[in-house]
């Protein structure tokens, strides 16, 4: 086989097409990466989720002096009897895989350690705005949380009861529904990949019916006479996702690390994620192109 052959015949495809060539390979970034983004949001839900599920489900946050719940103002900071009071009725009446208190320091402390990369939050945050707490784990969070919270609130010492998994809910069907979105979109544009992979393909083999009849007089194989433009699609598909691959790198560096910077909670992607997602386009764009292009050929350059 003349593979020099074969290039010449892709070059010759490429330029004569160019315009449409250019927008398939549009068409591919965008489609593929819009489909990588969606791939990422689920990876970042699935993190988020992974790291929470083994952390606090139920948080008793306590009075403080210079708190300003009606329940502080009326009966002033915790007193260490009101706390003994507060974790006996929790280990008495509900069904807990743990209870730990944290003290007014200790959540000073953590306070810090979470929110490091947010200087002006942890500046202008005094000491005193940081209340002690119970961390809460329960056997079930959706059976047992309401009742925990209508036990506590309002108890002597206790300012507010969060829920850490309804906060957490409502972020995750946030991102969710960006990820369907995004994938929704992403499924319709590699549908119009699709078609023009297609048409592209199609228009190409018209061009050169002189150079592929030739070809068959002399005997060619129906894949040599296919090769070309298979070559061809697959080219414009790995350009296209050269660029989709830039693409999803500055998702990840500007809007999934922006994300992080409003939930500062470790659950930041890897780069062994970014990479895989990044082969996922890329088989995906090749299969789209490939496949496209194998079955545009077979009806209009019948041997």
């Amino acid at each position: 086989m003349r593979f020099q052959f074969v290039f010449s015949e892709v070059w010759i495809g490429l330029r004569r097409n160019l315009t449409m060539t250019v927008a398939l390979v549009v068409v591919v970034a965008i489609s593929l990466s819009l489909l990588g983004t969606g791939l990422l949001f689920v990876k970042q839900v699935d993190n988020t989720r992974s790291y929470w599920q083994s952390r606090v489900q139920l948080s008793v946050y306590l009075c403080t002096p210079s708190d300003v719940a009606a329940n502080c103002q009326r009966n002033g900071g915790v007193t260490p009897s009101e706390v003994a009071a507060i974790k006996s009725e929790l280990l008495a009446t509900h069904d807990t895989l743990s209870i730990q208190y944290v003290t007014a320091d200790a959540a000073y402390k953590q306070f810090r350690q979470e929110f490091a990369n947010n200087e002006p939050i942890v500046r202008y945050t005094a000491k005193n705005q940081i209340p002690p707490s119970f961390e809460i784990r329960l056997k079930n969070t959706q059976a047992d949380a309401a009742q925990v919270t209508e036990v506590m609130d309002g108890a002597p010492g206790v300012s507010q009861v969060v829920n850490d998994a309804s906060i957490l809910d409502q972020f995750y069907r946030l991102l969710d529904g960006a990820r369907n979105a995004v994938v929704v979109i992403a499924i319709f544009l590699l549908v119009a990949a699709i078609l023009l992979v297609a048409n592209t393909i199609r228009l190409s083999a018209f061009n050169r019916r002189r150079e592929t009849s030739i070809m068959r007089l002399v005997g060619a194989s129906n894949f040599y006479v296919q090769l070309p433009f298979l070559v061809e699609g697959m080219i414009a598909g790995l350009f296209g996702w050269l660029v989709a691959t830039g693409l999803l790198i500055g998702v990840k560096s500007v809007l999934l690390s922006s994300l992080q910077s409003i939930f500062p909670y470790g659950v930041s992607l890897s780069t062994a994620d970014l990479v895989e997602v990044i082969i996922v386009a890329m088989i995906t764009g090749l299969l789209i192109c490939g496949s496209t292009s194998f079955l545009t050929l077979r009806r209009y350059l019948r041997v």
